[in-house]
């Protein structure tokens, strides 16, 4: 938040290091609705799909306070996968009353489905906002020249732990063998995650290991690097936007608008699936340019303006009146003219 000159007002601090999902959601039930009370909010928006966003959305719907969902409407139609976030979307866009879908997709995907009650507005993803927003701030460069190109690693997806980040490590290492590459991966905290992949490639020459980023830097690696290899749900919107060509490190994704537009292909954790396709953009100049056209398909930067209106068109229909009749009737103090 600090890049963008924002602030944290209050923080529940309840992420804890080894600490499961159960436990957290167990902990939001219990805090949030004393945070609710204090502020008394119309609405609680949640961002993803996330353990935090579902037992935060729940929270707020069993002690009656409407729900927003910013990124609704993803779906991978298979409940295992992702998981268990796949299943945190499809509840929490059950309980909103305001639906950001990303896309008409996304919006297509609740259209369907019928325990859909809220109001479904397209608008595009804030994620692309804020890339662009941090894209402008830092000067242009490039992390690759003709003799070695960089290629960015992130890898962290709950699915992928064990054996799928095994494979992904050893076609790696398979691919670091090339003396044109330079590989850097900055590493998820979680120690399932970061212990593997440090087992794993913390010797490897021409892989780098790095602490997690902060986002402009991150930004920075995306911008520059010649391909991108992740399991990411975020960088699948983010690499289309930069025009660098994506390697999905998954099975199946929730975002097939990224490879309709060309920018991404879905490759799965196999280990020779991964390096042929790492080698062909590689080695094939024309099958390069064809994934390194920037595409928009989750907007163009003004999702936080949509998302904004839809939410004074509702509260309008929540509250009728004046502002200082709606202050009344909320039992707060009136608003001075």
């Amino acid at each position: 938040m600090a890049a963008f000159g924002e602030r944290v007002d209050g923080n529940l601090a309840l992420m804890e290091p080894g600490q499961t999902i159960e436990q957290l959601a167990d902990l939001i039930a219990a805090d949030l609705p004393s945070l609710a009370a204090r502020l008394r909010p119309d609405m609680l928006l949640v961002q993803g799909d996330t353990t935090s966003a579902w037992a935060a959305a729940l929270s707020a719907s069993r002690i009656g306070l409407a729900v927003g969902h910013v990124e609704a409407g993803l779906r991978s139609h298979d409940l295992t996968r992702p998981f268990p976030e796949e299943r945190n979307r499809v509840e929490i866009d059950a309980i909103s009353a305001l639906l950001f879908a990303p896309t008409a997709e996304s919006a297509a995907n609740l259209a369907a489905e019928p325990a859909i009650r809220g109001r479904v507005v397209v608008t595009g993803n804030t994620g692309i906002d804020a890339l662009l927003t941090i894209r402008r701030m830092i000067n242009g460069w490039t992390l690759h020249d003709n003799a070695v190109r960089t290629i960015l690693v992130t890898c962290h997806r709950r699915e992928n732990i064990g054996a799928g980040i095994a494979a992904i490590c050893a076609a790696l290492q398979r691919i670091a063998r090339r003396p044109d590459v330079r590989i850097i991966l900055p590493m998820h905290p979680n120690p399932a995650v970061h212990g593997a992949i440090a087992q794993a490639l913390g010797s490897t020459p021409r892989i780098e290991l790095h602490p997690p980023f902060d986002y402009p830097t991150m930004v920075q690696m995306m911008d520059g690097a010649h391909l991108i290899l992740s399991d990411s749900g975020g960088l699948q919107e983010e690499a289309p936007a930069l025009g660098v060509p994506l390697l999905v490190l998954r099975d199946n994704s929730e975002r097939p608008e990224v490879f309709a537009s060309g920018n991404a292909r879905l490759v799965g954790t196999d280990a020779d699936r991964i390096v042929a396709a790492t080698f062909e953009l590689l080695d094939d100049p024309a099958a390069h340019a064809a994934m390194s056209q920037p595409a928009f398909p989750y907007g163009r930067g003004d999702a936080s303006e949509r998302i904004l209106d839809a939410i004074e068109d509702w509260h309008a229909t929540q509250w009728p009146g004046s502002v200082a009749e709606r202050a009344i009737s909320y039992r707060l103090p009136p608003i001075q003219a």
